[in-house]
């Protein structure tokens, strides 16, 4: 077997490192243009930033090991840079470097729209939400949703009968889960297609699922929320398309049922009224939906641009372990954007601050002496 392209492999190590997430990943690029040349520059942005150890990208083996590893199981990557990424999801700033796909690449580009729900569902519920994605995939639309129990697996089961679907996953390509929807992954790699952010070989955890939502909601031109507990990640993946800009829509329910208070609450707050396919569909122009908007292009600084002393003061002076919004970090120190922003980058690099998905952030928690990682 051929070695894999040298940027492919470049890409990947850069986007693995410690302390370049997705954002950071895009800036370091418009600096250098070439991940290989960023690379090489980690160590020193790492000491410029006040990092005493430079991150350690996985090596060359590693990565050449887990492309070979993804094309055994039938996988390509899709990279930020090539043709088949999705134009939408390019949409966001936190847009993941690169996707590992199985099934039809082709459909990541295709009009789709998001069903997510309670894990719990209803009977009811659940035979909504596959009819709905029934209809919608007979349409023509891609329906994505998150490979989860409940309302998820009804969506995926629904659109399977009449078109397509894609299932973005929180863990590795390799390790479905739920487990008992491995055979459900398998049909959809098939008739569908497949993605994941996170290497093979990892094991879905809590903290991975806002970042699968994020991709649900970027993927598509709207989200329907089904069933949905006040405090549910499918309102955290409704928040994230509505930031996004895309439509939201909700099932309505009962008030007695708390299933259906975060779809109540979305109705209150603005989201379209769904009780069949059609109060989708008549969103969109006949048979043709919107066209994906031209992708988006990150602004800002590069890491190591961001090193005003008294603004680094300002911006730690304002931020803790709880997460906020950049836009309330930018308001409240008063500085320039671009120079939060590039202070923003160098405490990343720094293994300071997590970007979390949906604009949020906060510093990470110093280890305690002498505990044991979980």
């Amino acid at each position: 077997m051929s070695r894999p392209d040298a940027a492919l492999v470049a890409t990947l190590r850069l986007a693995r490192t410690e302390g370049v997430g997705p954002i950071n990943f895009r800036r370091l690029l418009a600096r250098f243009a070439d991940p290989s040349i960023a690379l090489a520059e980690l160590p020193r942005l790492a000491r410029a930033a006040g990092r005493d150890q430079p991150p350690r990208p996985p090596t060359v083996a590693m990565i050449e090991t887990e492309i070979a590893r993804l094309a055994a199981l039938g996988g390509r990557f899709v990279c930020h840079d090539d043709p088949d990424y999705p134009p939408l999801l390019a949409e966001l700033a936190d847009a993941p470097p690169a996707l590992a796909v199985l099934g039809d690449v082709g459909l990541l580009s295709a009009p789709a729209v998001a069903i997510v729900g309670a894990r719990n569902a209803s009977i009811n519920g659940r035979r909504i939400a596959a009819a709905i994605a029934a209809d919608l995939a007979a349409a023509g639309l891609v329906v994505v949703s998150g490979l989860a129990r409940g309302i998820d697996t009804a969506a995926h089961e629904g659109a399977l009968t009449t078109g397509h679907t894609i299932a973005a996953i929180a863990g590795g390509l390799d390790r479905p889960y739920p487990p008992e929807n491995a055979d459900l992954q398998a049909r959809i790699a098939t008739a569908g297609a497949v993605i994941a952010e996170a290497p093979l070989g990892t094991a879905p955890r809590e903290r991975h699922f806002p970042r699968r939502n994020r991709l649900i909601a970027g993927l598509t031109a709207g989200t329907l929320v089904v069933e949905a507990a006040p405090r549910s990640g499918s309102l955290i993946t409704a928040r994230m398309a509505a930031d996004a800009g895309r439509d939201i829509f909700a099932v309505p329910g009962s008030p007695l049922d708390p299933r259906h208070r975060g779809t109540n609450g979305l109705l209150r707050n603005g989201a379209i009224l769904t009780e069949t396919a059609a109060d989708i569909l008549a969103e969109f122009s006949p048979g043709h939906p919107p066209p994906p908007p031209a992708r988006a292009v990150v602004s800002g600084p590069a890491p190591g641009s961001g090193d005003d002393p008294g603004a680094m003061r300002t911006v730690l002076g304002l931020l803790g372990t709880d997460p906020c919004s950049v836009d309330d970090l930018v308001a409240g120190c008063q500085l320039p954007l671009s120079t939060v922003m590039g202070v923003l980058a160098d405490l990343e690099l720094a293994g300071r601050l997590d970007m979390l998905p949906g604009g949020q952030i906060a510093l990470l928690r110093p280890p305690i002496a002498g505990a044991t990682p979980a």
